[in-house]
């Protein structure tokens, strides 16, 4: 067949198509070859030119929208406070000066550190008291506590990456590592909330507390930050946002939501537990509808 619509080339054919028949073909029977060659042609470069639509991929409710919210109150009030907690640490240098000048200035820098340092504190309260105090949040902790699996999943991951194994670990809901990145937050809250409490009411407290414990509050301060920024900057960035399974963005703790192929890849135990749930939810709704029934046909009759 020929390769496009073109008629001199549709007619060449139909004229090697008599040739291997071995007789002529009438008028007629040309003018209708040609026109169906010709509806063939077009047919099938409209359907090659015409974008096929994509499948849409299965996605999985991972974050509500109140979880999201805390995040996002964290995320912002906690690059506030490297922006403007950092130079103040460094104020000697060159980019320090800089970094504050931006900001308007010493005084300006360390308002809004405080103003960060309020917003750290009240989503740190809040998120306490949701995680304790409702069910979601109950269910949220469940999840989040570490369990032997987790030292078995670190085992089996060490054992992927060095090639001794090419299967790798299995994830719930939370792995190792996303545990470590949230205990590891609330721990550095407690540092740095308590020691910047110190430092902030240093003229009335310092008539009741000896001189060495602000030191030590300082030291606590100064060193859990910088602690905190490299943790967020190697550690939580990478493999929240930059690690290659994701990059250049995971839009999870934006949306809520995690396609199917990804949450079988990174939390396949949950997404079990989710396809266990829907049957059960199923057979339950099946049998609901199968009792309403004969209870119907019991009625008629």
């Amino acid at each position: 067949m020929p390769q496009h619509n073109d008629p001199t080339r549709l007619e060449k054919w139909v004229q090697s198509l008599e040739k291997e028949l071995g007789f002529p073909l009438t008028p007629e029977a040309k003018a209708k070859i040609l026109a169906i060659l010709s509806e063939q042609q077009i047919r099938a470069q409209t359907s090659q030119s015409e974008p096929k639509p994509k499948k849409q991929e299965e996605e999985f409710v991972r974050f509500s929208l109140n979880i999201r919210i805390q995040h996002a109150v964290l995320a912002v009030s906690v690059l506030l406070l490297i922006f403007t907690g950092l130079p103040l640490k460094y104020h000697e240098a060159a980019w320090a000066e800089f970094v504050m000048r931006l900001f308007g200035g010493i005084s300006v820098t360390r308002v809004l550190h405080r103003i960060a340092a309020a917003l750290l504190t009240g989503v740190g309260i809040y998120h306490l008291f949701w995680i304790l105090g409702t069910r979601a949040g109950r269910r949220e902790l469940w999840y989040l506590l570490p369990r032997w699996k987790d030292f078995k999943d670190f085992y089996q991951n060490i054992r992927y990456f060095l090639g001794f194994t090419e299967e790798r670990p299995k994830f719930d809901r939370y792995s190792y590592i996303e545990k470590f990145d949230y205990w590891a937050v609330y721990w550095g809250m407690v540092i740095m909330i308590g020691s910047g409490i110190i430092l902030s009411f240093f003229p009335y407290l310092v008539q009741v507390l000896p001189k060495y414990v602000f030191d030590i509050a300082r030291e606590m301060h100064s060193d859990e930050a910088l602690l905190a920024t490299l943790a967020i900057v190697i550690w939580h960035w990478y493999n929240a946002h930059f690690n290659p399974d994701v990059f250049p963005m995971n839009f999870t703790i934006f949306t809520g939501k995690i396609p199917k192929e990804r949450m079988i890849h990174e939390h396949y135990w949950e997404y079990v537990r989710i396809l266990q749930q829907r049957e059960r939810q199923q057979s339950s709704t099946t049998n609901l509808q199968d009792q309403t029934l004969s209870m119907e046909k019991g009625a008629d009759s």
